[in-house]
């Protein structure tokens, strides 16, 4: 694991001297930024020895409790461990009035090796087998998120562009249309600024199929670890921005039940020690895909299944899988078709990829990416061939479901699962299962709205 050195926290502090205050964020087992604030005497301190912290911050739910079902024996009675700040995220926090910064933190035993519960190291563990391979992974983040704003009651409304000459809302889905990114450019211009600053390589952005939707994409990188620092730190400069401008912003997966939902894909592309893209061929075909790059499809589909419970890890994730709705129900693949779950783009020889479509925008990244990993080199190692693929411009007359659509099930699938154990560790996934079936059986038990809106007359 790479952590920052003293001489990283020393340049930084000569350009921004007026430092008060330093956010230390770690991501949490649900990809939820967690963390403290330092004073400047700490900051010393912090990047050559680590600040202590008890590693049950990492197993919140996502609502903050703690979950009682966890056999805290393995953490020796919830005893600190460390945390280390993370190489190159050490930055100012643009949005906020005070001269706090910020920097990404990673956690390790009070020895420094590695922690097993933290989403780097268990995102580097899942990749190691395809760097012994001497391969390189080359990835790239996509995220869609709503605008929103306060409602009348209990529920938010979306943030929508009035039409032109009158205080109505701007009705139909407006699906890539410049005068949305016009109507939020001081929005979006703050998080491009925002993102220069905090070194995150922000590219494309546009409007959604679903009106307030917007899909903000990153540049790929070598290394997907840094990747997915880049994801989350993304999705805090978003939500961070939208506060200054009156209005928040949801990655849930399925914030409103009559519109699509968020997704996260991500591209993964292989290279072998010479530069070569492994799942490129010198084939005549269309298109022109290698043998690791069709066993790579195989395994992600034979594992999508087990891997559910990290794709969709909320009770809200189901809600978006769900007929039509732009969500990938069954481990299908195709070249240039987005009605499936692995989607092979139009590309160039050197940037052949796959784009892995089913992971919701709640999920968390370092998870989802290792899963992907995980699915890429059991499919390589084991030649695993995958179904007929879907052909570009077909269509899909019958969509067939077999991925689990509820909690549950998807939880009991990762449960019994053996493949992914062996990637992503065996302890941490027992962890994982148990905060979020713990969450599960929190969220069943609560009487909502529905219930009285559907029952209590009737019944």
């Amino acid at each position: 694991m790479t952590f920052a050195k003293l001489e990283e926290l020393n340049a930084f502090l000569d350009k921004n001297p007026d430092a008060t205050m330093m956010e230390i964020l770690i991501p949490d087992v649900n990809g939820i930024l967690r963390g403290k604030r330092i004073p400047p005497a700490e900051f010393e301190t912090f990047f050559t020895k680590g600040v202590k912290s008890p590693a049950s911050l990492s197993f919140c739910n996502c609502r903050g409790d703690f979950a009682d079902e966890l056999d805290l024996e393995i953490f020796r009675g919830d005893a600190d461990q460390l945390l280390f700040p993370v190489a190159d995220t050490l930055s100012s926090i643009g949005w906020l009035k005070s001269d706090t910064i910020q920097v990404l933190a990673s956690f390790t035993e009070l020895d420094r090796t590695p922690a097993f519960f933290d989403p780097r190291t268990v995102l580097k563990n899942a990749l190691q087998p395809l760097y012994d391979l001497g391969y390189t992974a080359v990835v790239a983040t996509e995220m869609e998120f709503y605008l929103i704003e306060e409602g009348d009651d209990a529920l938010p409304k979306l943030k929508l562009s009035n039409v032109p000459g009158t205080n109505q809302p701007q009705s139909g889905i407006q699906y890539a249309m410049p005068e949305e990114l016009w109507d939020n450019e001081n929005f979006l211009e703050d998080v491009r600024v925002t993102c220069v600053e905090q070194n995150i390589p922000m590219t494309t952005v546009h409007s959604e199929f679903s009106p307030g939707q917007f899909e903000l994409n990153l540049h790929h990188v070598a290394d997907p670890v840094i990747a997915c620092d880049h994801a989350v730190l993304f999705k805090r400069i978003i939500k961070g921005v939208a506060r200054n401008h009156g209005s928040s912003a949801s990655f849930m997966a399925k914030p409103f039940d009559d519109i699509a939902g968020c997704g996260l894909h991500i591209h993964f592309s292989l290279y072998d020690a010479d530069g070569k893209n492994v799942f490129s061929t010198d084939s005549e075909a269309v298109p022109a895909l290698s043998d690791q790059a069709k066993y790579a499809v195989g395994g992600l589909a034979e594992t999508m299944d087990s891997a559910m419970a990290i794709f969709a890890p909320n009770a809200n994730s189901y809600r978006r899988l769900v007929p039509g709705n732009y969500a990938p129900l069954t481990p299908n693949w195709g070249y240039n078709h987005r009605d499936v779950a692995l989607r092979v783009p139009v590309s160039e020889d050197n940037d052949r990829r796959i784009e892995h479509r089913v992971a919701g925008a709640d999920a968390n990244p370092y998870l989802v990416m290792a899963s992907i990993a995980a699915g890429i080199h059991y499919g390589i190692t084991n030649k695993c061939v995958p179904d007929t693929m879907v052909a570009e411009y077909q269509e899909i007359e019958e969509e067939i479901i077999t991925l689990p659509r509820q909690w549950p099930i998807a939880l009991d699938k990762f449960q019994t699962d053996t493949i992914l154990k062996d990637y992503l560790g065996k302890e941490f996934c027992d962890l994982f299962f148990e905060i979020r079936r713990s969450e599960w059986e929190e969220f069943s038990k609560r009487v909502s709205n529905i219930d009285y809106e559907w029952y209590l007359r009737s019944v």
